[in-house]
């Protein structure tokens, strides 16, 4: 899972690094499930669909940190092969799992 590699990868960094971007990158990662948790148990639809938006939201804010950490040498390449199509694949999901959430046929 993409939250649990990133978790793995920034505990080896200095305590500058993980005070810095790696907190702000495990949050933003662990952001993306737990909205879409949050979103379903709020129990409408309504509900789901704006926290299905926070978590790509979140996605959005994750990809920003990687961006930063690799640029910033603290992701070794191999980390960011193993992350790509993870983070390729996020996108098109939540957005098809967006789509497929539509209030039921009124009577």
């Amino acid at each position: 899972m993409l939250a649990d590699e990133l978790w793995e990868a920034v505990q080896c960094w200095n305590n500058f690094a993980k005070d810095t971007v790696g907190k702000q990158v495990v949050r933003a990662a662990d952001s993306i499930g737990a909205n879409i948790a949050e979103g379903v148990g709020r129990g409408t639809v309504l509900e789901n669909r704006r926290f299905v938006r926070v978590a790509r939201g979140s996605l959005y804010e994750t990809k920003h940190w990687l961006r930063r950490a690799y640029k910033r040498g603290l992701l070794p390449p191999a980390i960011v092969v193993k992350l790509k199509p993870w983070m390729d694949e996020l996108a098109p999901s939540l957005n098809a799992y967006l789509n497929s959430i539509v209030p039921p046929p009124k009577e």
